[in-house]
């Protein structure tokens, strides 16, 4: 992203209105220039209100990402293992990101955000849609020396982190939906997604990608539904239904959070596994003893959702008999609703 389009941005955050002479003074630019930028900001997702002769204003205050911010937030113990903390305002992936970084040591991770990505994926090769600004795109990564006991639950542990920030901060309504779905009711909060590399017996390198919805606009509302998936709801409006008189959400706090709570999981699963999360799952169970339906390739399984195994697979009861359903790639759903 140009420095002049970043500017911009920052100038427009506070939600108010700016008029196009005030701006292009500000930016040392001309109008005409303002008035192009302004119109590529639609590419990154961003709505801007032109009002003839008054000036220009966001849809949406915007709390851009503030690398001070998070970093105070921190807890000792992560910013004491943390290597180094990137911030980016348009990037491909910030798990790609870290994939160009150095494994880092062991004990120690790194973290990178976005405010927008331009290739950032969900399962199975979705598209993960969050325009600049309105989500937290937090990727951390991880060397394990030792593989530890099944490393195939490991997105269901991030994701229990991830439920006690925000159940801590937002509400305790918020569950998870196997494998890596983070919901509040019938609605789809964000998701996680884990790729690891390495060799069978160790070391590997483990990089967590969060994908979180903040403020979500009619649009991506619109987006989601054309392509059958959960509705999205944002963080923000989530935060207002429980407590209208409450404090606005801060992204850079709720950054900082997220960074710990990985901090602390990460940490937790590489000595003792998963064990330690499979209660704390099971509260969380979006699914638990609904009907549902799965598709594996050709093959189908419905029945009534019965938990989880110890190594995270999901437990599917169907006349009588339990079957495993193991993370990858499933597509799972209430088998009374639709395509999730």
């Amino acid at each position: 992203m140009s420095g002049i389009r970043a500017a911009l941005i920052a100038a427009l955050a506070d939600g108010a209105v700016h008029s196009g002479t005030d701006l292009a003074q500000r930016l040392a630019c001309s109008r005409t220039a303002i008035w192009k930028h302004l119109n590529e900001l639609k590419a990154v997702g961003l709505q801007v209100d032109a009002r003839p002769g008054i000036g220009y204003q966001l849809t949406q205050r915007m709390e851009l990402l503030d690398r001070a911010v998070i970093l105070r937030g921190l807890s000792s113990q992560a910013s004491a293992a943390l290597g180094c903390l990137e911030l980016h305002a348009v990037i491909e992936s910030t798990s790609e990101r870290l994939r160009e970084l150095p494994s880092p040591s062991p004990g120690r991770f790194d973290a990178v955000l976005a405010e927008y990505q331009l290739g950032g994926r969900g399962r199975r090769g979705r598209q993960w849609l969050s325009p600049f600004g309105s989500g937290l795109c937090l990727s951390v990564n991880r060397r394990f020396e030792i593989i530890p006991d099944a490393l195939s639950a490991l997105s269901l542990a991030v994701g229990v982190g991830v439920c006690r920030v925000l159940r801590e901060n937002i509400t305790p309504q918020i569950g998870l939906k196997w494998p890596n779905d983070i919901v509040a009711g019938n609605s789809k909060l964000g998701g996680l997604l884990i790729d690891v590399q390495g060799e069978a017996d160790g070391p590997i390198s483990v990089i967590v990608g969060i994908g979180l919805n903040f403020d979500v606009s009619s649009s991506m509302i619109e987006q989601v539904a054309s392509t059958g998936g959960l509705p999205p709801i944002g963080l923000r409006e989530l935060g207002r239904e429980v407590d209208p008189a409450g404090s606005d959400l801060s992204r850079n706090d709720l950054a900082a959070r997220l960074i710990n709570a990985m901090y602390t999981v990460l940490t937790e699963f590489e000595e003792n596994g998963f064990a330690p999360f499979v209660d704390e799952w099971c509260r969380y169970d979006w699914l638990a003893n609904r009907s549902v339906a799965a598709q594996i390739g050709q093959r189908s399984i419905s029945g009534i959702a019965r938990g989880i195994a110890t190594d995270g697979a999901l437990l599917i009861e169907n006349n009588g008999q339990l079957q495993r359903l193991v993370a990858g790639e499933v597509s799972l759903r209430p088998s009374d609703e639709g395509k999730i």
